[in-house]
């Protein structure tokens, strides 16, 4: 059984103990979070939401991605721009997949 769940504006095709990286969530570790905006469950396809389903989730951990540089170049201009940046994100266990 999978679901196709939105979360931080994108969408995560998850299934039942899957380890998902999502943006940062507004919750602690080892707490519980639902997911309520489900898009789709197995074949069933939400028109925009699949009503009375959700998913239930665990956090791992809340961390931060891997940094990742920005490079802004003007070729003969003499303008270059090195800058990093790492995005804050939430590990989740999912637990539990809940239809109708």
């Amino acid at each position: 059984m999978y679901a196709v769940i939105k979360s931080g504006g994108k969408q995560y095709k998850v299934s039942t103990g899957d380890v998902v990286k999502l943006e940062k969530l507004a919750a602690e570790e080892g707490k519980e979070v639902v997911f309520n905006e489900v898009l789709a469950l197995d074949d069933v396809i939400g028109t925009p939401l699949v009503a009375g389903a959700s998913v239930k989730a665990q956090v791992l951990k809340q961390t931060r991605d891997d940094k990742i540089i920005v490079f802004k170049k003007k070729r003969r201009q003499n303008y270059r721009r090195k800058n990093g940046h790492r995005q804050s994100i939430t590990l989740v266990k999912i637990t539990d997949i809940l239809g109708k």
